[in-house]
């Protein structure tokens, strides 16, 4: 036999089960870990080892799959499996895609998401080095329920793999398992698929018998198990689903440990795979850093505290807050609870403060909404600084609209901006005011009343109560006073 250390590789992924064990609306495989669906991590190992041919066969909820994986990897060939069941059926359709290929098919499962491309190119060498034409992935797994097993003879070879539902007593017992992952050699494939049939438990034409009848035709079929048997385990379900997270969180946060990042307790943080921690930044517990986010060095997020696709600058601090498509300012200080929402961007050592909701607003260098305020579709500029309260009042029941406050403004407290309005540069207001009107560069707005008191409101209006007993009481007391001091004068 040839030397194929150089052969042609072709993938195939099969992502066309129901995944009845999820009980969810949600086809199985678009379930997501880590930030991604699950068949999202197994395309990123696949395109890992670089293939001539990506294949993806889809079949439950096909629209939904085949969108996800088409915005995953627009370069991947989905084909659709026919009514015939059985992974030994979809590797067929699969394989009459790629027409006249001569080299060695990868086949993986899309509920299999924690096999990395290292795993998958240590496979594919072991296949060449044995010249073999199958190679599975086995693990040894100390509860084989629910897997195929992988039956050996008294040398200790590969005879067959049997699925659970056709497993003998004896044939059950056995720890080591299928995980659903193969190299074949294209013509093997061309050889034995057409001879596997649908006679077993679930009547399906099922790819492992392919092992069995490679072995039959006098073919070398090896195996290689799996360094890490948790990372080859397929989900099923809710449970799986949840293990697969834990596992694949605790890899990724060792990972970024292992780069520079202090993460005070890993079993409270959860960062996506597509998440970017620089050298040095801190961590602190009960924190998530999710989808794109990345923090530049210096940085502390934490604790309890949610970031969603954000950019947080060097040296920010982002304190028991949540925050999703925002961008962070270096030196920038954020909370504790503060919401920013899509469109946030915050200024190199800017501060958005305690009980501050921000949108679609640009807050400058500098600046500070220290508390207790709103900001929506607003511009600030540099130096400013809002006082506790402040709302840009943005809709009009309509439509949007933006307030424009210039540098270096201050306002006082309890302040509304009711846009479209603007504040010139360095301009001031009152406390309480309700600005209506722009505000001239260096002017100071207000929107003052003169205060008025109704003598006996309380009592004329709210009869019986405590209040207007109190102020009886008072005003008695009240006028017993005058008179007494009119008696000493």
């Amino acid at each position: 036999m040839i030397d194929d250390s150089s052969s042609p590789l072709a993938v195939v992924i099969l992502a066309a089960g129901q995944g009845t064990r999820m009980r969810s609306r949600t086809p199985k495989v678009l379930h997501g870990i880590g930030g991604r669906p699950l068949v999202g991590h197994v395309l990123a190992a696949a395109r890992g080892l670089a293939p001539e041919r990506l294949v993806v066969v889809v079949r439950h909820e096909r629209e939904r799959v085949a969108g996800a994986i088409a915005d995953l990897d627009d370069s991947a060939l989905i084909v659709d499996q026919d009514d015939i069941p059985g992974t030994g059926r979809a590797v067929e359709i699969a394989l009459g895609s790629l027409g006249g290929f001569d080299g060695d098919v990868l086949v993986l499962s899309a509920d299999v998401p924690l096999l990395e491309s290292a795993t998958l190119s240590a496979l594919v060498a072991a296949h060449h080095h044995r010249r073999a034409s199958v190679t599975l992935l086995s693990a040894v797994v100390g509860d084989p329920a629910g897997y195929g097993r992988v039956i050996r003879d008294d040398a200790g070879d590969v005879q067959r793999i049997v699925e659970q539902k056709d497993a003998t007593e004896a044939e059950a017992s056995v720890a080591e398992i299928n995980a659903g992952v193969y190299v074949f050699r294209a013509a093997t494939l061309r050889t034995q698929l057409p001879r596997v049939d649908a006679v077993n438990a679930q009547g399906e034409r099922y790819l492992t018998d392919v092992v069995g009848l490679a072995r039959g035709a006098g073919e070398v079929v090896s195996v290689v198990q799996a360094p890490d048997a948790a990372a080859a385990l397929g989900v099923n379900d809710r449970v799986q689903l949840a293990e697969a997270a834990r596992i694949l969180n605790e890899r990724t946060v060792r990972r970024w440990q292992l780069e520079g990042v202090t993460v005070a307790d890993p079993a409270t943080t959860w960062i996506d795979v597509d998440a970017t921690l620089a050298p040095d930044v801190t961590v602190l517990p009960n924190t998530l850093i999710l989808g794109a986010t990345t923090v530049l060095s210096g940085a502390v997020i934490g604790p309890d505290t949610s970031l969603v696709d954000c950019e947080v600058g060097a040296d920010a601090t982002v304190r028991r807050s949540d925050a999703t498509l925002a961008v962070i300012g270096a030196g920038a200080t954020v909370g504790p609870f503060a919401y920013l929402r899509a469109g946030t961007y915050l200024g190199d050592k800017g501060k958005i403060g305690t009980f501050v909701e921000t949108k679609n607003s640009t807050i400058g260098e500098r600046s500070k909404v220290p508390h207790l305020s709103y900001i929506g579709d607003a511009t600030i500029g540099t130096g400013v600084n809002l006082g506790a309260g402040a709302i840009t009042a943005n809709y009009d029941d309509l439509a949007k609209h933006r307030t424009e406050i210039g540098d270096e403004v201050h306002t006082g407290s309890h302040n509304v901006f009711v846009a479209p309005v603007r504040l010139g540069e360095g301009a001031k207001t009152g406390a309480g005011a309700v600005i209506r009107k722009d505000v001239p560069a260096g002017a100071l707005g207000l929107s003052l009343a003169p205060q008025r008191n109704i003598e006996g409101w309380v009592e004329n209006n709210r009869q019986g109560t405590a209040a207007a007993d109190a102020a009886a009481r008072a005003r008695t007391a009240q006028k017993a006073d005058d008179g007494a001091q009119e008696q000493d004068g």
